[in-house]
């Protein structure tokens, strides 16, 4: 669980619950660049190969941004869940990264055992 108590998921259903509203489109977006130091590592570990850290450190800090900024306007909607959730990157200029992290808010309730 994430630090607004939000579920999130990739899937369009979350196990064990239903959808009763559908809030609509929830977005996080977030824009990141690396600096000269980082652009300069990258280059160097480029020219013997292998992964660039800078880089892998770059994305994950922007997907968790991303993400944050997501279910923060999903809680701002009223949701308690996030489906069909995804990312998405593009390149804005060069070395300029765009990180867009969307899905659907809706509001869930738990499925009531049957009876028996």
């Amino acid at each position: 669980m994430n630090q607004y108590g939000i579920l999130c998921t990739t899937a369009f259903d979350v196990h064990g619950y239903r959808v009763v509203k559908h809030l609509g489109i929830v977005r996080g977006i977030t824009v990141r660049t690396r600096s000269i130091a980082g652009k300069f590592a990258a280059g160097i570990r480029g020219l013997v190969g292998g992964q660039v850290e800078v880089y892998v450190s770059m994305c994950e800090t922007a997907r968790a941004e991303a993400l944050d900024y997501m279910l923060g306007h999903a809680q701002q909607m009223g949701a308690n869940a996030v489906i069909g959730m995804r990312y998405d990157t593009t390149e804005v200029e060069a070395g300029m990264t765009e990180m867009v992290a969307y899905g659907t808010a809706v509001i869930v309730e738990p499925l009531q055992p049957a009876a028996g």
